[in-house]
């Protein structure tokens, strides 16, 4: 809530200060939308523009006068223009209120990123540094890639860290580059891999390799109760032999899927209840029954990629930061731009997500340094959203300006209301459809 008030205080900030740099009158500036009733409203003496906060977190809004927005108000239209509406002004200042706030995300992305990296520096492991290599899917192994392979680069150039950066370019390569027994190997990709199954099967495309050893047992868990201690090793589990936490995790959300077809207590039970073999640090093998917890878990933590590998910082001083700041959001937006491709396939369509999904980008506890880097991401997906060609929103007025600046014709007022409404429809199933997928991801539907 806090990054989101952020920045759609900044993105109306936007149109408000070109609106004032124009001469151009700002009738309401509000945080969240006021239907009926707001929290807080003022309006300081000798000024024409009410602040307030409503009470619907969906946004916010900047009421320009002499303009037709998301707030219908079509009365001023009738009325004879005047020197302060937005209509008076020229199609070119228009355009600079209309693109305000886009330009005012972005350029906040850039900043906050430029002091992430001052503050805090870039802290990553490198790919190439992951020694124990990588487990790979079954559509990976179709390729030539084995466990293990240290992944190195494409031919566009060499892997920074595990995320989405890699599959991104892996997708788009037509060699790969991975270390095996000590020397460099090539696979051949046929360049246009589907990025999003590859991050979303399960197993994905490509995950670290991560050891069965176990790293901590938790008090009173279904581990716990079988004798597991830390140090030892899950070498089966549900009568399959496993190598490393990656199969351990995919044996286990293979029961996930099997709970999901269970009506009875008596089914689920059949489900929880199942073998492990564990390695004892002294070499003995211990096979155990063992009963899973209701949300099918083992009680068991493993190492971390932080603990297995050693990050590596880079820092920047101040002048050094701003341009890796504005280097790394442009790249961010790039990526972003480049996804939106998978939006129109039917998976992209469910991947959609709301309120629920912008809630899951924020880690579980409070962390300044991903507070900023994740405000900093929504505030460019913010700009780039707003900057389509969907009436109602920013970029549609912007489709409208530019037709009357190359066709010195003004859209008519009828068109510009009916064009708003079918915006508002578009945009409010969007946000149905969206809010949706998080509701049936949360009841386990998707």
């Amino acid at each position: 809530m806090l990054a989101i008030s952020l920045l759609v205080l900044f993105h109306e900030g936007g149109h408000f200060f070109f609106s004032k740099l124009f001469k151009v009158r700002v009738e309401k500036f509000y945080l969240f939308f006021d239907p009926w009733f707001h929290l807080f409203e003022f309006k300081p003496k000798k000024s024409d523009t009410t602040y307030g906060v409503g009470w619907l977190p969906l946004g916010g809004y900047c009421k320009i006068a002499g303009m037709i927005d998301e707030s219908f108000d079509t009365d001023q239209m009738t009325k004879p223009a005047e020197d302060w509406e937005f209509r008076s002004k020229p199609a070119w200042q228009r355009l600079f209120i209309m693109i305000g706030g886009v330009l005012v995300n972005l350029i906040l992305a850039l900043i906050l990123y430029a002091m992430i990296l001052f503050y805090w520096g870039d802290v990553y492991i490198p790919v190439k540094n992951m020694d124990l290599g990588m487990k790979f899917n079954t559509e990976a192994k179709s390729y030539g890639f084995k466990d293990g392979d240290i992944l190195l680069g494409t031919e566009n150039g060499e892997f920074k860290d595990m995320s989405g950066d890699l599959f991104r370019e892996m997708s788009q390569a037509k060699e790969v580059y991975v270390m095996r027994d000590g020397k460099q190997e090539t696979i051949n990709l046929p360049g246009d891999l589907n990025l999003l199954n590859m991050i979303q099967n399960k197993p994905a495309f490509a995950m670290p390799f991560i050891p069965n050893r176990i790293d901590s047992v938790m008090k009173d868990s279904p581990a716990a109760k079988i004798g597991a201690q830390k140090g030892d090793k899950v070498i089966a589990i549900c009568g399959k032999s496993v190598d490393s936490w990656n199969e351990i995790n995919l044996e286990l959300s293979k029961l996930a899927d099997v709970m999901e077809s269970a009506e009875t207590h008596e089914d689920s039970m059949k489900v929880r209840t199942t073998s492990i073999v564990l390695a004892k640090a002294n070499g003995v093998r211990d096979t155990s029954k063992i009963t899973l917890s209701p949300e099918l878990q083992l009680g068991l933590f493993y190492p971390s990629i932080k603990g297995l590998y050693k990050p590596i910082k880079v820092e920047y001083s101040f002048l050094e930061s701003i341009p890796a700041g504005a280097s790394y959001g442009m790249h961010v937006l790039g990526g972003y731009i480049n996804d939106m491709q998978y939006v129109f396939t039917s998976e992209g369509a469910k991947s959609l997500g709301g309120f629920g999904a912008i809630g899951s980008l924020f880690p579980p506890v409070w962390d300044w340094m991903m507070f900023w880097k994740m405000t900093a991401f929504l505030s460019i997906i913010l700009a780039f959203m707003n900057i389509l060609p969907i009436p109602a929103l920013d970029g549609g007025h912007v489709l409208f300006l530019l037709y009357e600046i190359i066709t010195r014709r003004k859209p008519s007022e009828t068109f510009m209301i009916r064009a708003e409404y079918v915006g508002i429809a578009i945009l409010m199933l969007l946000m149905i459809v969206a809010n949706m997928n998080d509701i049936l991801r949360w009841l386990g539907y998707m």
